[in-house]
């Protein structure tokens, strides 16, 4: 389906959505070269995602094992810090080939889901606006918008976070270990058919409240500082470098504290053996968390999880709006 971003009127975008604003006033973010504000937005989100998983991998790496961890294995084995676990992880022979284990499907994944989001985002929000009559979309909308372009963008890229979640999850020289994301699909599809490759697809739809948490805070706090700026007289249609860490970094910390638990149970249903280690099923997964672990074992991982977090959403971020704002202005 082609839907433009001008549902209403043919006026320029504005600097804040992408969309119309005032017909009679020009404001930067306009289509250049014949590219659409859903196409710019999603090489913007490709870039985001690629640049930001090479800068926090390896913390990444981290998350998932200690998400995957029990409190009975964490005091029968080692320590599970994050200092400790990444110096574990470099003092090997190869350290970079172990801080870097399972990039191939963690970068693919982060630059897929962050493009096919922000594509299906700005298309379900054109939808809302035009469905409403409305120039611009409403708060009420991102949400709706960032949940749907997220719950397309699960559905997509599910087996490959099976498969990625599955290779940090172990060295590469363990027993059963996936030596490549081709050979973690062909192992998963012969060993568990399709239903293997969509393990945790139904976590993941819940976690789509995460994505519209934050879209719902981050959309009008951008919003509300574009209008504060052009109040001022200094609106170049461009955010500044600590706008945009501030306000990402407050969109993100709030959806992380409201929707984290979602997190642990996603991981915790698609790693190895996942019915014999954590339960049978979603119940099963909450079910035994909760009974060995209590509400602690929910949050396994947060500690770094936020440190991992913080970087890549300003990363994310700051790559975002930048290719946003110049990719139309470099091919026209």
């Amino acid at each position: 389906m082609s839907l433009e971003h001008s549902p209403v009127n043919f006026a320029q975008p504005d600097n804040v959505t992408g969309r119309n604003s005032d017909p009679d006033k020009h404001m930067p973010g306009s289509e250049h070269a014949g590219l659409s504000p859903a196409v710019v937005e999603s090489i913007a989100g490709l870039s985001a995602g690629a640049i930001a998983t090479l800068v926090v991998h390896p913390l990444d790496i981290v998350k998932t094992r200690m998400q995957i961890s029990t409190s009975a294995a964490s005091a029968a084995s080692h320590d599970l810090s994050t200092v400790a676990m990444l110096r574990s992880l470099s003092s090997n022979p190869k350290p970079l080939a172990s801080l870097y284990r399972g990039l191939v499907p963690n970068l693919t994944g982060n630059a897929l889901s962050w493009a096919s989001f922000f594509f299906f985002k700005t298309r379900f929000e054109d939808l809302l606006t035009l469905a409403r009559g409305r120039e611009r979309p409403a708060p009420s909308d991102y949400f709706v918008a960032s949940a749907l372009g997220g719950a397309a963008t699960s559905f997509i890229s599910n087996p490959i976070w099976v498969v990625k979640t599955r290779m940090l999850a172990s060295d590469k020289g363990a027993k059963g270990a996936y030596p490549s994301m081709w050979s973690g699909f062909t192992t998963i599809y012969a060993t568990e058919g399709m239903r293997g490759l969509y393990r945790g697809l139904g976590v993941s739809m819940i976690g789509v409240s995460h994505g519209a948490v934050q879209f719902a805070v981050y959309e009008p706090a951008k919003r509300f500082y574009f209008a504060r700026r052009e109040r001022m007289g200094a609106d170049d249609g461009r955010m500044t470098t600590e706008a945009t860490v501030v306000i990402s970094s407050a969109a993100k910390l709030i959806a992380g504290a409201v929707t984290y638990p979602y997190q642990v149970l996603r991981s915790r249903l698609q790693v190895y053996r996942a019915d014999d280690k954590f339960g049978k099923g979603f119940r099963g997964v909450v079910r035994m968390t909760w009974k060995e672990e209590g509400i602690r074992g929910f949050y396994r991982g947060l500690i770094p999880g936020v440190v991992r977090v913080m970087p890549s959403t300003w990363v994310t971020f700051l790559v975002y709006e930048n290719v946003r704002f110049y990719l139309p202005r470099w091919t026209g």
